[in-house]
């Protein structure tokens, strides 16, 4: 089956601007306190649980991955761009990343203790988002969690430049409620959420959401 155009695109985008990806965007660190808080908490509830391994998806530079790492979580990082994934095992060399993409996901059923998608489903077409929330929910193991955070809104973006460089991939941004709505029909609890206006770093109005797989009868 031939791929996704728009995988193709996210790919080969995100090959293009990896290095200067590095160095634009602020690691978790310089991230707002309600941003620094979700991921916290998260980390916390997957630690404790102790349901299994944490992927990071969409992990692109592997900053995200290492910081839920020096949380305590057995954390990995999955990424559609090679560029990315090579930055990240530079930095990260003890952590493991690999090449794959979250629509289709190299995970045996109910194997994962969580899943972070931070900032890493906006470039996906909504009609993939139930197939992509599906792969969630099918790796997720029984109580397992899920932070969901990125851009929300109403809107298509078509970019011609991303990071100083050429790119081709497309944004989607969704209404808050249908996010949850979305991750609700994929069999996933939503148990918590956090919705902010624009500021600081963030031009634009960003949310988390925190789910939850439940266990079976």
């Amino acid at each position: 089956m031939a791929e996704p155009s728009f995988l193709s695109a996210v790919r080969a985008s995100y090959d293009t601007v990896a290095a200067d990806y590095v160095e634009r965007v602020p690691p978790p660190a310089e991230m707002d306190p309600l941003s620094r808080a979700m991921p916290a908490g998260f980390a916390e509830l997957v630690r404790t649980a102790a349901l299994g391994p944490v992927a990071d998806l969409g992990c692109g530079p592997g900053r995200v991955t290492a910081h839920l790492a020096g949380a305590g979580v057995a954390a990995f990082g999955v990424d559609l761009s090679p560029k990315m994934i090579g930055l990240a095992r530079q930095a990260y060399p003890d952590l493991r990343f690999s090449v794959g993409s979250m629509t289709a996901l190299e995970t045996g059923d109910d194997e994962l203790g969580g899943i972070l998608a931070w900032y890493s489903t906006h470039h996906t077409p909504p009609q993939w988002l139930p197939a992509v929330f599906a792969e969630f929910h099918r790796t997720l193991a029984p109580g397992g969690r899920l932070l969901w955070g990125d851009y929300v809104g109403d809107e298509r973006l078509r970019p011609t430049r991303g990071y100083g460089r050429p790119v081709s991939y497309e944004s989607y941004l969704l209404p808050l409620d249908r996010v949850a709505g979305l991750l609700e029909r994929a069999g996933l609890v939503v148990t918590a959420r956090l919705e902010q206006e624009p500021g600081g770093l963030a031009n634009r109005p960003h949310a988390c959401l925190l789910a939850r797989k439940p266990e079976q009868p």
